[in-house]
């Protein structure tokens, strides 16, 4: 009922998305034409931050209207390094730390490259900011990681509880390709704290739940000094990708594999193959995180760990956090650029289903009297529809399936009341259950006919074994009657 302000004069999603749909259309223009290396890198670079700002838009309404865009799902098991490499692609310590389970609920990371900004002062410095909080810009980047923390704990309810809340959180900085990564619970076999017994499922399921998409790119975190064929980041990747063609391997904790063992093989695709392939990345230590030592020294570590190394040295275009940053980004591009035809389609069926929508609200009115007339029409209009529709006498819902009142009736007589016929109402109640219940409630004193509380009591027993059908049934008609409800809805719009 906001269309109904009198500040708003369009749909929030007209306004929102109509913005960036210009910006598509370029883009799209620009995938049908043929252009030179130079246009389609400079095009290419602002896609992400283009797509990210659509599904920003699309957040912002309380709807069910959305769209599926690419991102990356980190996915890994717990201390396999997956919160160090996301710090190493910022180049901020930012995330939560612990011995134990670190990441709570589903963080999305959005990394805004601000070097292109027309407006962008040059010594500006990196800064975060979330969605719960749009106001506030971090500039500390040890407060990004308390709020992370009490933000998980609002939701989580602390002491390593998990939840599939999303937190959303963007980074602005000049020295971070555009990219968009989700981080996940890392997958455990063994509740700690308040976690659920079945907590590896609960985290099993949150991550599927991304990754099963088709425009999911995933990136599964594999620790060197494990055996990698058996890696459970692997195997859920195959369940959602089993030809492996939007999974790309990240082998951390290469510098403490046994002596005279290396993870070429692995590196190359010849134990596992992905299409996408692997990067090897030299971390920072348990150690170097309690001396403070940054992020910078860890990439000069890094580089000289690979300069160096016997084996690694002829690997240098698959290891390294920089290629594997930029790496994600030409895959997100790619794949962004192949995507975008339909995409803009998408937006436009929305734009046009909306727009019908906020037409038939009518035109924005000024006082509050006219807005509260407005409204009263509305609900009345809703009411009239329901009422039809609850009665059976809206045409448009004769045909097809049954609706409203008749389905109730189909519930009961057909479902309920044969359910009923089945059970046994004397079943677990005997002849001397029932004389010695009479005896009890008679006490002292001997009673010609059985006494009325007795009788309470036995049959409200037998009453309780029907409860779980009472409820589903109630259950039953409940669903159809919200489905009901939805299409009143539009109905009278």
């Amino acid at each position: 009922m906001n269309l109904l302000h009198s500040g708003s004069s369009r749909n929030p999603v007209v306004v929102l998305v109509d913005k960036k749909n210009s910006m598509l259309e370029r883009a799209v223009s620009g995938a049908n034409t043929e252009m030179s290396s130079s246009e389609q890198a400079a095009l290419g670079s602002s896609l992400i931050p283009i797509v990210n700002k659509v599904q920003d838009s699309f957040a912002q309404l309380e709807s069910s209207s959305t769209i599926d865009l690419q991102q990356v799902a980190v996915v890994g098991i717990q201390s396999s390094g997956k919160s160090r490499v996301l710090e190493a692609l910022v180049g901020r310590d930012f995330l939560p730390r612990a011995s134990d389970i670190c990441t709570r609920r589903p963080l999305l990371l959005e990394l805004v490259n601000i070097s292109r900004w027309p407006d962008a002062p040059a010594d500006e410095e990196d800064w975060g900011e979330f969605s719960h909080l749009p106001a506030k810009r971090y500039y500390n980047f040890s407060e990004i990681r308390c709020e992370i923390e009490a933000q998980t704990d609002r939701e989580a309810l602390g002491n390593k509880g998990v939840s599939d809340k999303q937190i959303l959180l963007k980074i602005f900085s000049p020295n971070v390709l555009n990219i968009t990564l989700v981080d996940f619970p890392g997958i455990t076999k063994v509740p700690v704290g308040n976690q659920p017994s079945d907590i590896e499922a609960i985290i099993r399921t949150m991550i599927l739940s991304y990754i099963k998409h088709e425009n999911c790119i995933i990136l599964t975190v594999l620790p060197a000094n494990a055996d990698l064929s058996n890696y459970d980041a692997l195997q859920m990747a195959r369940i959602a990708d089993p030809d492996g063609s939007r999974t790309i391997g990240v082998i951390t904790k290469l510098d403490i594999m046994d002596r005279g063992v290396d993870a070429c093989n692995f590196l190359l695709g010849n134990v596992i193959s992905l299409r996408l392939g692997y990067v090897g990345v030299f971390n920072r230590s348990q150690q170097d995180t309690n001396l403070n030592r940054s992020i910078d020294d860890a990439l000069a570590n890094e580089e000289a760990f690979f300069r160096h190394h016997p084996v690694y040295h002829d690997l240098s275009h698959c290891c390294g956090v920089p290629k594997l940053a930029k790496k994600l980004n030409q895959i997100l591009v790619r794949r962004i650029w192949s995507i975008l035809s339909g995409l803009k389609s998408c937006i436009n069926s929305q734009l046009v289903a909306v727009a019908k929508e906020h037409a038939a609200y009518g035109d924005v009115v000024e006082s509050k009297h006219d807005q509260g007339l407005k409204l009263l029409n509305i609900l009345t209009k809703y009411c009239e529809a329901f009422t039809s529709i609850i009665e059976g006498k809206n045409e448009e819902l004769l045909i097809g399936e049954l609706s409203g009142v008749a389905w109730t009736h189909y519930i009961f007589q057909s479902i309920f009341v044969k359910s009923l016929e089945e059970v046994d109402p004397c079943e677990d109640v005997s002849d001397e259950d029932i004389r010695m219940t009479s005896q009890n409630a008679t006490g002292p004193k001997g009673a010609l006919l059985v006494p009325e509380v007795p009788f309470e009591v036995l049959v409200r027993g037998q009453i309780g074994r029907v409860l779980d059908l009472s409820l589903r049934c109630a259950k039953f008609i409940y669903d159809k009657l919200i489905k009901e409800c939805y299409n009143a809805s539009n109905i009278c719009i």
